[in-house]
């Protein structure tokens, strides 16, 4: 989601964390995982059973494991949540850490080649 760059500075810090708190909502609310339910060897095979595709989301809905007052909880975030809005604005922000990121790799590269020409 972030690429491979060095990410060392506050406000690339920032930038980080604010991706990844929507990603979070996007990933757990609208994104659909399968999860392995059984695996068999016959032979030299392996036979994977799955569960139908479903989200984090869903899977606590449907747990008999979780308080109902954490899947109110839930289910009032969801109805808040608009996965375009939150899609958009992942964008953005890995745009703005691209363009962070490419100047000051620029400027570093400056200095640097202004550091050697002085030397010469």
């Amino acid at each position: 989601m972030v690429g491979y760059n060095r990410y060392d500075t506050e406000t690339e810090l920032n930038l980080l964390n604010r991706i990844y708190d929507i990603l979070r909502l996007y990933q757990n609310f609208f994104q659909p995982s399968v999860k392995l339910i059984s695996k068999e060897r016959v032979g030299s095979k392996v036979i994977k059973r799955y569960d139908k595709p479903a989200t984090p989301y869903q899977r606590v809905l449907a747990s008999e494991y979780v308080d109902q007052n954490v899947k109110n909880q839930l289910r009032d975030i969801f109805a808040r949540l608009n996965p375009v809005d939150l899609k958009r604005k992942i964008i953005a922000l890995q745009k703005k850490l691209a363009l962070y990121s490419a100047s000051k790799a620029n400027a570093a590269e400056n200095l640097s080649t202004e550091d050697s020409a002085a030397f010469v």
